[in-house]
């Protein structure tokens, strides 16, 4: 290897992914913390005596960020109070194995440690979800619950802020699969560094602008104890075919992954807040608590949503159901599927049945066709009815006197209930 790119002293022991640069070790520790330190006091992410609780997996990004932060807190005097928050989500020989791996992190950097477990907040583990769903669509029962999970998580060690291991490789996959799937609303927010206007605790992404190869490089000479096993039912994800995608990009333009982050930044809508983009809002650095939208809660499991049903409720009723599928989809599928109980009740079915009849029973007596139509002669003794199964099933009034032009018999009182039954058959 040729001498340092930096210092031009020592011998460059690695080629940087992201810049291209034959670095040594030193320096390319200090270019990695440095960066990440910038782009903390950029963005203004901490406010000096914060609580904030580090997502910990076990796995690289997020032991790397927890050896990071400790030490930036140290060196730069944050003045941050900073506790490990995990989740266990029931996958037997990948979760039991990881969490082990954030408890030995835990004496090592001699932080607290909450681990809070899907079981018990959902009665359901992730292996037995995949049993029920399958492997095709449990990403997104995992997604929406773990969400959901650090935020309680966080409530129980009251903790300020949440920051997470998302480095710049995930954030371009984001954008790709939000391109890929159309998802306009999510690709004005999927680059947002600091989120903290939807009413939950505050989050940020420190590596937000780390390479993913990097944050290896960093953990592999630094020698961290991280978990190295990706999720056993990770491999089926749609988030796959795009990494695959960014990967063999990067090969042909390692600034492929920054660009493709920029490209989603100027979907950004207009009236987000700054703290949405790449710069915090100015309150953030006089010390003052941003402001929060208000947003309501779940009427189930008291959860903020904005949404009268938070969509964790609407995956476990799903599950509850025997219905897995229920809560996945777009959301104005989502919420219909969702109220279709609501609007099938015996009461709403009643009332909805009765008003079709009458606007029925209504547009046949305006109709003028009908007006000027003779009256329906009675049916001639030992005349067949009309059998509720039969495809002769009259469903309005005009179509009951074309039934009698076929020679189907049907009395004028019977009209009303043809005219209900048609409007049942309708829904």
């Amino acid at each position: 290897m040729p001498a340092c790119q930096r210092c031009t002293t020592a011998r460059a022991a690695l080629k940087r992914p992201k810049t291209g640069e034959s670095v040594c070790k030193a320096c390319f520790y200090l270019a990695f913390e440095t960066e990440i330190h910038e782009t903390i006091t950029t963005n203004h992410l901490f406010r000096r005596g914060e609580k904030v609780a580090i997502g910990a997996s076990g796995g690289k990004d997020s032991t790397v960020l927890a050896h990071v932060l400790h030490l930036l807190n140290q060196r730069y005097d944050y003045g941050l109070d900073l506790v490990l928050l995990s989740v266990d989500e029931g996958i037997t020989g990948y979760r039991d194995d990881s969490l082990a791996t954030v408890q030995r992190n835990q004496v090592q950097y001699g932080l607290p440690l909450k681990i809070v477990s899907y079981g018990d907040l959902y009665g359901w583990t992730m292996d037995e979800i995949v049993a029920q769903v399958g492997l095709k669509n449990n990403c997104t029962f995992c997604g929406v619950f773990r969400r959901q999970a650090l935020d309680r998580g966080a409530v129980l060690l009251g903790v300020d802020h949440i920051v997470t291991g998302h480095n710049a490789d995930d954030i371009a996959e984001t954008v790709l699969m939000n391109i890929l799937r159309g998802d306009i609303a999510r690709l004005q927010r999927c680059t947002s560094i600091l989120n903290n206007n939807d009413g939950t605790i505050k989050r940020s992404k420190p590596f937000k602008y780390t390479y993913e190869k990097e944050i290896v490089m960093y953990a592999y000479f630094k020698n961290l104890d991280y978990f190295s096993t990706e999720c056993i039912y990770a491999p089926q994800a749609y988030r796959g075919y795009a990494r695959t995608f960014l990967k063999d990009l990067e090969a042909i333009r390692p600034s492929a992954i920054l660009d493709i982050i920029h490209s989603g930044e100027a979907f950004a809508a207009p009236s987000d807040p700054p703290s949405a983009k790449t710069t915090a809002a100015p309150a953030h650095a006089h010390g003052e608590k941003p402001a929060q939208r208000d947003a309501g809660e779940c009427e189930r499991c008291g959860y903020m949503s904005s949404q009268r049903v938070c969509k964790a409720c609407v995956l476990l009723e799903g599950l509850n159901r025997g219905l897995p599928r229920l809560g996945i989809g777009k959301t104005d599928r989502l919420r219909r599927r969702h109220n279709l109980h609501e609007a099938t009740s015996p009461e709403t079915l009643g009332r909805t049945i009765e008003h079709m009849a009458n606007v029925r029973l209504e547009a046949a007596r305006a109709s003028p066709a009908a007006a000027a139509s003779p009256p329906t002669p009675p049916p001639p003794a030992g005349a067949a009815g009309v059998g509720v199964g039969e495809p002769s099933t009259a469903l309005s009034a005009p179509s009951a006197a074309a039934a009698t032009a076929r020679g189907v018999g049907v009395a004028n009182n019977d009209a009303p209930r043809l005219a209900s039954r048609g409007a049942l058959m309708e829904l």
